[in-house]
């Protein structure tokens, strides 16, 4: 068994012991594996491992691996997520090319990507980000400007609001964590209540899966503890 076989096997083992310390089925928490700056050969390790989503930060890089995988007998049934910071000038990519974006916190980009979405493609799949614990450096919208852009973003031709996205500041209490993903929680629920259609809140990560977990994520995006370290030196943008 290779090392990424072994740490998929793991961390789905923590997925599972999670959701039962929280009464939950663990099938209703998806393992978004997150393989940017990671080559095509350890995404291939994970699909052989029965690895089937996965997601990418940077566009071009991204766009690149979704190419290689889609002439291969194994790319067949992946799901390719956008997980990183979308600018305008890129917009173009991520519709022609993923099936899903988390990153939507404004509607200049939701309207971009509506328009560019190929007519013989589904609609793409949108996460409206959150900027939960408020930090300048980070993308998102505040709670109080949800309802606003879901709405907009719900009206749009080409995109299917699935539901939510935070990358809450690190936090080492359990307690904390489970505090701020309780709001996402609770934003989420409010939202499902108006566009059946939502059912995919996305949160938490390797130092704060089991508090997302207990609060109610339903996906989880995993990157270091499948593919191990990052090295940043040759990624594309």
């Amino acid at each position: 068994m290779s090392t990424i076989q072994q740490n998929l096997q793991d961390v789905r083992s923590r997925i599972a012991a999670a959701a039962q310390d929280c009464a939950r089925i663990p099938e209703e928490v998806t393992l978004l594996a997150v393989s940017k700056t990671k080559p095509a050969e350890a995404i291939a390790q994970a699909i052989a491992a029965g690895q089937h989503a996965f997601g990418e930060n940077y566009v071009q890089e991204g766009v690149d691996k979704i190419q290689y995988f889609a002439q291969r007998p194994e790319g067949a049934g992946l799901e390719w997520h956008f997980i990183g910071p979308l600018q305008s000038n890129k917009s173009r990519l991520v519709a022609e090319h993923f099936a899903w974006c988390h990153t939507v916190d404004r509607l200049r980009i939701a309207l971009r990507l509506s328009d560019q979405r190929p007519a013989e493609m589904p609609p793409l799949n949108v996460l409206i980000q959150i900027n939960i614990s408020d930090e300048q450096s980070k993308s998102g919208i505040v709670l109080s400007e949800l309802p606003a852009l879901a709405e907009a973003v719900a009206a749009l031709p080409n995109l299917c609001l699935r539901g939510l996205m935070a990358i809450p500041a690190p936090e080492h209490d359990y307690q904390r964590q489970l505090a701020t993903f309780g709001q996402m929680n609770d934003a989420f629920q409010e939202l499902k209540q108006r566009y059946p259609q939502v059912d995919t809140l996305s949160m938490g990560m390797t130092d704060d899966m089991q508090a997302a977990i207990a609060a109610g994520s339903t996906m989880v995006r995993i990157g270091t503890a499948i593919f191990g370290a990052r090295d940043y030196s040759h990624t594309t943008v």
